[in-house]
């Protein structure tokens, strides 16, 4: 049980800097009153910021901070559970949250969110929501259980039979099925992929299989031309080097001719020379008797002497000169054949150069289609290889068909336990199981407040109203006071469900004007008796307008303005 002990507060809404603090185990039943303004429902805001950080009223949470002081909002909440002492303080401008258990606090490296998270689900086990429909009972931003939808009404009731935990469970296993499907894709995808591969590996050994002869047969076959065209190349160069050495054989006898033909050359020009000279002294003496250089006379025998023995030299010179003319065409002969050997020679020489590169290309040509030969014999000695991956890839392909089928049962057992899970499944048997007593201890408290009518909520949590006389109404078709009395019934009802659950179970209930519009004088007196002799659990605080209250309860807190601040005088 949660045992709420005191709370206090200051520069909250229209609460000033002193502190404001209320013991709220101090008596059973004590009734809160002033005027509007007065700050007699800032309790409200105070107990849902402090535990779940958010306002009762429907005003953003930075309102909350006193307009005056603009400061240092802080709520302060002493509760027990069992032997454990909890206290919780919480503010704004600065930001506080601090939980503390036994007087030590709480480590405060988690985010606030996680932080506010566990304080709900491990320490007061209460959201807002549920908070709000067992210990507060509001008139004017409370929304009642009757005018919730659907789903809130689902999740105040899923709390209150402490069965969210289906829920939760519900969204780890749709979770779950999220990853199995994903997995299952991932698997599909694997598993074309490896049809495909093993597709590919048997189109490879088939084409291996086929194939493999022919292109190795094929270029044997090329191998044998180009053998034949290198063959061919080699006895031709083999040829044409036995005609080189016959050129060098010829060009033996012709060598020299070009010095021979120069050392000519050269006694040409002398015996031109010498002709030339013998011609000067034959028309000397033919043209002079007389000196030119001494002016003497020419001895005539001299002359004639000098004359004859010109023309002796000039014949014996001529007839030199034709046998050397004879020579020199003799060796200019020979000098054109040795430079036309060594054009044959040099020819014949390209040409085996030539033939040379043809026969290294043809060995190049052999040596690639040897290996391509080798590669494609390999391939055909290595089939066992290929067949062991072949295998490889169909144990593969099976292992992925046993994991999709083991993924989608899986999915299917998810599935199955998901259907449970949901709102009509495990959730909707134990809400089943409830709603009579539910609808009983309703229609109890109605009774109790001399209201007889039969109300009932279905398993879609959706009411069911009889008159005695069998008229089917709604809620909303009562008037105010009825649908107060309504309310406390499901309010009551709530907390007795809370505590038969032990989900929730607390001293504190807190009404708020009840009495103020909506219940009549005799709804008020029944209601009295309820909170005088019924609840006995609780320690009541009623917030009203009517002064006239104060005596029917045992304690009375007063608040009034001061000034523009909240203050309570008793």
């Amino acid at each position: 049980m949660i045992c709420f002990k005191k709370i206090k507060w200051r520069n909250l809404l229209s609460t000033g800097n002193q502190w404001t603090e209320i013991d709220l185990n101090k008596k059973s039943n004590t009734v809160i009153i002033g005027t509007n303004g007065a700050g007699k429902s800032t309790m409200l805001d105070a107990l849902t910021f402090v535990l779940f950080n958010k306002p009762f009223r429907k005003i953003n949470k930075s309102q909350l901070v006193n307009a005056t002081n603009e400061k240092d909002c802080i709520v302060e909440l002493d509760f027990t559970i069992g032997s454990t002492e909890w206290f919780i303080r919480r503010g704004i401008k600065p930001n506080i949250f601090e939980i503390h258990r036994n007087g030590q606090m709480m480590n405060q490296s988690s985010a606030a969110n996680d932080q506010q998270k566990w304080l709900e689900q491990n320490v007061v086990k209460m959201n807002y929501k549920s908070f709000t429909q067992i210990v507060i009972l509001g008139s004017s931003t409370f929304v009642p259980f009757m005018q919730l939808s659907g789903s809130n009404r689902r999740e105040v009731i899923e709390d209150l039979l402490d069965i969210k935990i289906f829920s939760a469970m519900n969204a780890i296993i749709r979770d779950k099925i999220k990853d199995k499907k994903d997995a299952v894709r991932t698997l599909e995808l694997k598993k074309t992929s490896l049809k495909e591969k093993l597709e590919m590996q048997q189109n490879f050994m088939d084409e291996i299989e086929k194939r493999g002869k022919e292109r190795i047969d094929s270029k044997k076959e090329k191998i044998k031309t180009l053998i034949i065209d290198s063959e061919k190349c080699i006895a031709l160069n083999e040829r044409k080097q036995d005609d080189i050495q016959e050129y060098i054989k010829d060009q033996e006898r012709f060598a020299g001719a070009s010095k021979k033909l120069k050392e000519l050359g050269n006694l040409k020009g002398k015996i031109s020379n010498k002709a030339s000279t013998v011609k000067k002294e034959h028309k000397f003496f033919s043209k002079n008797t007389v000196c030119p250089t001494c002016t003497q006379n020419i001895d005539e025998e001299l002359r004639l002497n000098k004359l004859d023995e010109a023309q002796q030299k000039a014949k014996e010179l001529q007839s030199g000169y034709q046998e050397l003319e004879k020579a020199i065409e003799n060796e200019e002969e020979r000098e054109r054949q040795f430079v036309s050997l060594t054009k044959e020679s040099t020819k014949l020489t390209n040409e085996i150069s030539q033939n040379n590169v043809k026969i290294s290309g043809c060995q190049k040509q052999i040596g690639e289609l040897e290996s391509e030969i080798q590669t494609v014999t390999n391939q055909l000695k290595n089939r066992n290889s290929e067949h062991e991956k072949l295998t490889e890839f169909d144990q593969k392909l099976k292992k992925t068909y046993d994991s999709l089928g083991e993924k989608k049962q899986e999915i299917l057992h998810h599935d199955f336990a998901y259907s449970l899970l949901k709102d009509g499944g495990v959730k909707s048997k134990i809400i089943k199981k409830y709603l009579p007593l539910i609808n009983q201890q309703v229609n109890k408290y109605l009774r109790m407040m001399d209201f007889y009518i039969n109300f009932k909520l279905d398993e879609e949590f959706n009411e069911t109203i009889q008159s005695p006389i069998h008229e089917d109404f709604s809620y909303s078709s009562f008037s105010e006071g009825e649908k107060m009395r309504i309310d406390l019934a499901l309010l009551f009802t709530w907390r007795e469900v809370a505590r038969f659950k032990n989900s929730v179970n607390t001293n504190l209930l807190i009404m708020d004007e009840v009495f103020d519009s909506s219940l009549d004088g005799f709804g008020t007196e029944e209601f009295l008796k309820i909170v005088k002799y019924v609840i006995k659990d609780a320690n009541v605080f009623v917030i009203s307008h009517k002064q006239s209250l104060h005596d029917r309860f045992e304690d009375l807190i007063q608040f009034e303005k001061v000034k523009g601040f909240s203050r309570m005088t008793s």
